[in-house]
């Protein structure tokens, strides 16, 4: 059954996560690949006001980073899949257009902080709706040493030069939104990665949902396992939701569950949906 979500939309949502030994819990306060930090993990804009995002270069060498925009969609099992500007539709072209940020590309000495300002620009003009677009904060690699290449043979050298990159939502809303959220068909499975917690995550109306899965047992107070950070965007009606868990936590679902989605605690933390279920 569908449970509608209360639509309390703050301008921005930072997820925020401990990692503890139990419960379980995934996700994280800031996104890092490479030796960049990024907070928050995720933008909710409403035109009233703009926000920030903060990037830290948490190395120990001075690097350089780029700034820019992407178009992705949510394919059905959650993966973030980029679209050509050519295939961009009015909602996605939209979004190219009204948001406004500075500065593009920055240069951070190492545990150097740098905010990133995030506008909007022509809301008056858009229908309403929900409109996304991915801010990515690209590292630009420095020139590598001749120690740094390898040899292919035949006198030909391959430069070898990792780019890291962080990519993160920028949310914009404008007027009376509504979304309802579903959870169905709870099982374990066998992935490439081992054994995973999966289920079917089903949304209704005009906004994306975000929120947190908590899996509990009958007697214990505490859930089992805390997954973060858990979207279904407006594109799709349904995607299947995979976890991973260890061996230690594969044990602690056999039998009665109760898996419930809740609102971000910065939201409200309030229950969108539950449904309880026997894993073998």
């Amino acid at each position: 059954m569908f449970t509608k979500i209360a639509q309390s939309f703050s301008p921005f949502a930072l997820v925020m996560a401990t990692m503890v030994t139990a419960p379980m819990v995934m996700s994280a306060p800031a996104y890092a690949a490479g030796d960049l930090l990024v907070a928050p993990t995720r933008v909710v804009l409403d035109g009233r006001r703009g926000t920030e995002v903060i990037l830290n270069n948490i190395g120990e060498e001075e690097a350089t980073y780029r700034i820019s925009l992407e178009l992705r969609r949510m394919n059905d099992v959650g993966r973030l899949e980029e679209v050509p500007e050519e295939a961009a539709n009015e909602k996605e072209q939209a979004i190219q257009r009204i948001i406004r940020y500075a500065p593009r590309r920055v240069t951070l000495p190492p545990n150097q902080p740098q905010s990133i300002r995030i506008g909007l620009t022509q809301m008056q003009d858009l229908p309403d709706g929900e409109y996304r677009a991915h801010m990515l904060f690209r590292a630009i690699p420095k020139t590598a040493a001749v120690t740094d290449t390898e040899d292919a043979g035949d006198g030909v050298q391959i430069q070898l030069i990792p780019v890291y990159g962080v990519t993160i939502p920028i949310i914009v809303r404008k007027g009376q939104l509504e979304a309802q959220a579903a959870l169905a068909n709870p099982r374990v499975e066998s992935t490439v990665d081992g054994p995973a917690l999966a289920f079917d995550l089903s949304r209704k109306g005009s906004a994306s949902v975000f929120g947190e899965i908590r899996v509990s047992k009958p007697g214990i107070s505490e859930p089992v396992m805390v997954a973060r950070g858990i979207a279904i965007y407006p594109e799709l009606e349904s995607r299947v939701v995979t976890l991973p868990v260890n061996e230690e936590i594969l044990a602690a679902l056999k039998g009665p569950v109760t898996i419930g989605y809740y609102e971000a605690v910065e939201n409200g933390g309030a229950l969108i949906s539950e449904v309880k279920s026997v894993l073998n």
